[in-house]
């Protein structure tokens, strides 16, 4: 079975997930010519992406009581996409020391919200799927969340609940798979526009078995991608890779033994054939 792209994986995910809860209103033109707090600074190196200058400005922060707890958020946060990319045990391990120090009361909504989406990344970084899916449900709808934000926790609770699924019987899956994609319906009731429900709804599908609803899904996906601010092109790339590396595959292994390559074959045609066009 392909394994799903989890959003340690992804392209949809491969730009930092932006700390909303900690971002600053940009300054005037007379601040920005003043050299930024530190944690304004480590706020600012963590949604460039450059995640080992916002670990220093961090630790700065840190240094006073007042700040003590935000910069702890973006140290272990910062850790935790560093992880995600070189598999570091010690950033593992920093950012669970980093996250665990924060003192949720010093923080405000949108602060503890985040900070319980990065306690959900590092319980996925832990193989503990369900945990994680447990833990980052409830922030999926956070009120404070930016739309960025929500997405991106959306996105990772769904591929944490696909990762715990995959770990038990297949027996056993069907019901978290049918809670995924009923989730992804919704939010594709009130965002059309939703990569992570055009993506997932898709895959779940395939890896409940509905290999026809999963072909439908992700051309239904291909086509509302267009809709996103970036016209598609992560999404679609996720799509693209399901499709052919997974979809066709499955449907393809269905058919008698003669049959298989020709269908293969043919499949992916059609699948060329849909994505020219469209």
């Amino acid at each position: 079975m392909l394994a799903m792209p989890a959003p340690v994986q992804r392209v949809l995910v491969a730009l930092a997930l932006v700390i909303s809860a900690l971002g600053a209103a940009p300054p005037s033109a007379s601040a920005a010519a003043r050299k930024p707090e530190p944690l304004a600074a480590a706020r600012q190196f963590y949604n460039l992406g450059q995640y080992d200058q916002a670990i220093d400005a961090a630790r700065q922060a840190a240094a006073r009581p007042a700040t003590l707890s935000a910069a702890r958020l973006i140290m272990g946060r910062s850790r935790l996409e560093r992880y995600r990319a070189t598999q570091a045990a010690r950033d593992l391990d920093d950012a669970r020391a980093d996250l665990r120090a924060v003192d949720p009361g010093a923080l405000d909504a949108r602060g503890r919200a985040e900070l319980q989406v990065g306690l959900g990344e590092l319980l996925y970084f832990e193989d503990r799927f369900g945990a994680a899916a447990e833990l980052l449900a409830p922030v999926v709808d956070h009120p404070t969340l930016e739309p960025d934000a929500r997405a991106r926790a959306l996105d990772w609770w769904a591929a944490a609940l696909d990762r715990h699924a995959l770990s038990l019987p297949p027996a056993e899956r069907g019901p978290i798979l049918a809670r995924m994609i009923a989730r992804m319906e919704e939010e594709l009731r009130t965002d059309p526009s939703s990569a992570p429900a055009g993506y997932w709804i898709a895959a779940a599908s395939r890896a409940a078995g509905d290999l026809d609803r999963a072909w439908s899904a992700a051309m239904a996906g291909w086509i509302r991608a267009t809709l996103a601010r970036d016209r598609g092109l992560a999404l679609r790339t996720d799509l693209d890779k399901l499709v052919t590396e997974g979809i066709i595959p499955d449907r393809a292994a269905r058919a008698v033994a003669r049959d298989r390559r020709q269908l293969q074959t043919t499949l992916t045609a059609e699948w060329d054939a849909f994505k020219k066009t469209w």
